[in-house]
């Protein structure tokens, strides 16, 4: 068998959704996987992370097919896994996330040949192994979504973005870890910032669906990024002058990348922000994971 998966970069949080909206741009890796009747176990990665991540069953992609072979109760077969990343890691774009919802692809393919993905059991699984559904659901599912896990259940709503929606993606050339990133954040908030915070996390549904004019004020937050702003002062600066002129911009994920999304007119100023030391990407909603035989 030979079965080929497309998955997307992702962000996170969109400033006042944090652990619960996420998003996918049209921004793939590509994974090819071969089976084998033997037990053999090959693994070869090109571009991002190459030389950097193991080429063993502790490999994202290698470790999530065995979890996903196991739970759609198939028997291991031999493996050749070939990788070819451009999704930037530990950059908040959601590369942890792709990589174990390609896995989880690749094992379905391999356990239910022919028959359409599950994407709600790949979203579950894949939240099980992540922790937060935002981007483990936007990866799978595509487009933007609302996500919660609650009980041992995850829930999921797609927001249908407007004509035209658009992303810019400052990606700078360091890194900053999910877990590094978490670490800093607060046990308690004072409650001012937690009704600020309530408020644009209610509005940021209606900003991303049908009141685009409320993105500037809906992706504002008050838990996370000025929490983070020391790990990545860089970023912080950018963004800060980003939505000094108007553009919903935030931190995607845990940083350090900074994202600015909206309509056209809504992202125009940012082309008079400078961005040194950060690779501009400009990119559009992109659809979720796909298994192609």
């Amino acid at each position: 068998m030979r079965l080929r998966v497309r998955v997307p970069a992702t962000t996170a949080n969109l400033g006042s959704g944090f652990d619960c909206v996420g998003m996918a741009f049209d921004w793939c890796d590509e994974l090819t996987l071969e089976t084998f009747d033997d037990g053999r176990l090959e693994v070869v990665v090109t571009g991002e992370g190459a030389g950097d991540v193991p080429l063993d069953e502790r490999h994202l992609v290698v470790s999530s097919i065995l979890l996903g072979l196991e739970a759609f109760g198939a028997a291991r077969p031999g493996l050749r896994l070939t990788c070819h990343n451009t999704i930037p890691h530990s950059r908040g774009l959601g590369s942890s996330a792709s990589a174990i919802v390609a896995g989880l692809a690749a094992a379905w393919g391999i356990a239910r040949p022919g028959v359409d993905l599950d994407r709600a059991a790949i979203t579950r699984l894949g939240t099980e192994v992540e922790g937060h559904p935002d981007n483990v659901g936007a990866a799978a599912w595509g487009g933007a979504i609302l996500a919660w896990a609650r009980d041992d259940r995850v829930s999921l709503v797609q927001l249908p973005l407007p004509g035209g929606f658009r992303a810019i993606v400052y990606v700078p050339d360091f890194e900053c870890g999910t877990s590094e990133a978490r670490a800093v954040l607060p046990e308690t908030v004072a409650r001012g910032d937690a009704v600020a915070q309530a408020i644009t996390a209610a509005a940021l549904p209606l900003a991303l669906t049908v009141r685009p004019d409320l993105l500037f004020d809906a992706t504002f937050d008050r838990l996370h990024q000025q929490y983070r702003a020391p790990l990545m002062p860089q970023s912080f600066d950018l963004m800060t002058g980003l939505r000094a002129v108007g553009v919903p911009a935030a931190i995607s994920g845990a940083g350090p990348t900074v994202i600015a999304v909206g309509l056209p007119d809504q992202l125009a100023a940012a082309e008079g922000v400078a961005a040194d030391g950060f690779a501009v990407h400009r990119l559009a909603p992109g659809g979720g994971v796909q298994l192609l035989a």
